[in-house]
């Protein structure tokens, strides 16, 4: 088993409708996430880590900014040695339309992946958030002469119509596979599981070559390989399901989609836990990302009430790099670099993205404050729902999005200088995150 046998496939031209406004000006790869890193950074971790360093990245939705991360943040390949991750808009080389979807995506780039000629193909999603080793998987599916392998998950079945599910047999073979459907055949043995399919193939080159040409052929299909591709191969070549082996060395297995404003605050809220699922600290396993010029975070003032009361803290949270805590508080929450909290504010289970300013005496709450954004002094967020929709973007389980470039209107009444952290009486953080 070689790694240079296998050549690598990572669709990163999402919409991530579901995450806007997010994704209003970004694909979904590029929404940032913990602090420092983007959600495409786990995928291209996995990659590395994996020893695959053929890697071609097909963007097509407001790619712009997830291009540009990859060329900044992932240009340590040798091309000496034929290594390269490169990020490719859609080229239009077989037809005049953009991606109809993922089948149709990798075969408008028939030109490049063939010209690599590698006896296998890795084809990946670059919106998803876990560790794992691709290698395991590759030797598996050269152990059982797979034509096609698709990685597995294990997930409640009353989520079924959130994945494509997979049915097997005793040997792991794939006997049926069914896309999003609310009555999926569950594993054996176990009526309240399924198997879900994780969107990661690994195809003998030649048998995916010819699914999608012939899928190409057909105006009646979706050009998806969950919904076409996979259920035609496994009826006529061998398809194996591979069951997901978590690198992430915690007691439960760690994959997000976070595929919705509610799912992505509670996994960046997860990452302020004292024992997060997801382990960003482990040496064996380190995520690499684009990381800015900027100095150290600094927190400042620590005034007795006789001074002004102003106390420049945070706990339970991430603060990167560049950002100043000047006499306010960051409570549970996850700051991106060069964030400034003025004094006498509190931010509160929070994901503040790149140069965020809050102004003094503000009280944000549950809330994702996008790049850029300025908060003038006195602005509160998240305690009033009812206010918030009038001016924001709020989720079903009530977190108030702030837009990248939205001006924010000052409030009419400021509160004087030197107000208590406490003012409002539920400003506080309950003991367990909820949505």
């Amino acid at each position: 088993m070689r790694s240079s046998d296998l050549y690598t496939v990572i669709m990163a031209g999402g919409r991530g409708a579901r995450l806007h406004p997010l994704t209003r000006d970004r694909a979904k790869p590029a929404v940032p996430f913990g602090g420092i890193y983007r959600i495409i950074d786990f995928t291209l971790n996995n990659c590395i880590t994996s020893d695959q360093r053929h890697i071609l990245v097909l963007t097509q939705y407001k790619s712009a900014s997830l291009e540009r991360h990859i060329k900044r943040g992932w240009n340590f390949l040798s091309s000496e040695l034929g290594q390269y991750i490169d990020a490719i808009p859609p080229q239009q080389r077989i037809s005049t339309d953009w991606y109809l979807g993922t089948a149709d995506a990798v075969y408008q780039n028939f030109y490049s992946i063939r010209r690599a000629n590698r006896p296998y193909t890795l084809i990946l999603a670059g919106d998803h958030i876990y560790k794992m080793d691709y290698m395991k998987m590759f030797q598996f599916h050269l152990e059982n002469k797979a034509d096609v392998t698709v990685a597995a998950l294990e997930q409640p079945i009353k989520r079924s119509k959130e994945f494509g599910v997979i049915e097997i047999d005793e040997s792991s073979r794939i006997t049926g596979f069914q896309e999003k459907v609310s009555n999926p055949k569950p594993i054996p043995g176990n009526p309240d599981i399924c198997l879900a399919s994780m969107g990661i193939y690994i195809f003998s080159s030649d048998v995916m070559y010819n699914a999608l040409a012939e899928d190409a052929k057909d105006p009646d299909s979706d050009h998806d390989f969950g919904k076409n591709i996979i259920p035609k191969i496994i009826k006529t070549h061998r398809g194996f399901c591979y069951p997901f082996k978590d690198e992430n060395k915690n007691r439960s297995k760690y994959w997000r989609d976070v595929g919705t404003i509610d799912s992505y605050w509670e996994a960046n809220m997860d990452l302020v836990n004292v024992s997060p699922l997801l382990n960003l600290y482990d040496e064996d396993w380190p995520i690499r990302t684009l990381q800015v010029q900027a100095p150290p975070p600094k927190f400042v003032f620590a005034q007795t009430k006789k001074e002004g009361g102003r106390r420049g803290i945070a706990v339970d949270s991430i603060v990167s790099a560049g950002s100043i805590i000047s006499g306010g508080k960051v409570d549970g929450s996850v700051l991106s670099p060069d964030i400034r909290v003025n004094s006498y504010s509190n931010v509160v289970e929070s994901v503040l993205f790149n140069r965020v300013n809050i102004g003094r005496h503000c009280r944000i709450r549950r809330a994702i404050i996008d790049k850029g954004v300025n908060v003038p002094e006195g602005t509160i967020i998240g305690y009033d729902h009812e206010e918030d929709k009038k001016r924001f973007f709020v989720s079903p389980g009530g977190i108030v999005v702030i837009a990248k470039g939205e001006t924010i209107a000052p409030p009419r009444k400021v509160f004087g200088v030197g107000a208590p952290l406490n003012i409002l009486k539920d400003d506080k953080r309950p003991s367990k995150s909820t949505t």
